[in-house]
């Protein structure tokens, strides 16, 4: 199956079939999840949740990225609970309790997700000479709103207030750009690599949280090759 066959939004089995076949490898959805590859599930408009729709009236691809939703699916669940998505306006949300319930058939996998995973993939296997990618301080970082929707969920500490005190969170600048720290608090960045590994030294986040975190947020991209070098260092 070619990359043009692969459905825009495809099954467990598709993704699971194609992957194979782009791989060599056999393919579940626990390792999909540990590949941060983000799972779907359609909506169709509910009365119960109006908030999430928005103008989508005829529903929307819902996204489940939540840590306990995507390791419930890894565990081996016999269905979908989401409890935190995205609206129709990829803002994120929390759902009040129970959440919502889905059959696992109902669960769609993005055909660009999957075709970044196996370039990801290939990428790694390249010989260790090839060109670094780094990501300089004039990139200028991820905003508030960013760092809130990666990693304030890891840490139970009031994150918002935690990024606009004097401190940047582990003291002098801390993750924050110094360049940034110049302007007004809106328009703050933060390294999300120093940011990460504070969150592990400061308050003994899981480094495999982080590792997924980085891996789940499309804005995160242009930091992996400097976390991937980071973690290399480390020996993580």
């Amino acid at each position: 199956m070619s990359n043009t066959e692969l459905a825009y939004r495809a099954t467990l089995a598709e993704a699971c079939d194609w992957l194979q076949q782009q791989t060599g490898n056999a393919w579940n959805l626990p390792a999909l999840i540990t590949h941060g590859v983000t799972p779907y599930v359609w909506l169709d408009y509910s009365d119960q949740h109006p908030e999430l729709f928005g103008d989508a009236t005829g529903g929307y691809a819902a996204p489940i990225f939540f840590q306990d939703d995507t390791q419930r699916l890894a565990a081996g669940s016999a269905d979908v609970l989401i409890t935190m998505t995205k609206d129709a306006d990829k803002i994120a949300i929390q759902l009040p309790p129970p959440g919502i319930r889905a059959p696992l058939h109902d669960l769609r996998f993005l055909r660009k997700d999957l075709s970044r995973l196996v370039a990801q993939l290939k990428t790694a296997t390249l010989p260790v000479k090839e060109e670094k990618v780094t990501v300089s301080e004039s990139q200028s970082g991820i905003d508030k709103a960013q760092v809130l929707l990666a990693f304030g969920h890891l840490v139970k500490i009031n994150m918002e207030k935690a990024l606009l005190s004097g401190e940047a969170i582990f003291g002098d600048e801390g993750a924050r750009v110094k360049s940034s720290a110049k302007g007004a608090k809106n328009k703050w960045r933060w390294n999300p690599v120093t940011l990460a590994l504070g969150l592990n030294d400061v308050y003994r986040v899981p480094m495999p949280r982080l590792k997924r975190t980085f891996a789940e947020h499309d804005f995160l991209i242009p930091w992996i090759a400097q976390w991937n070098e980071t973690l290399a260092i480390l020996g993580e």
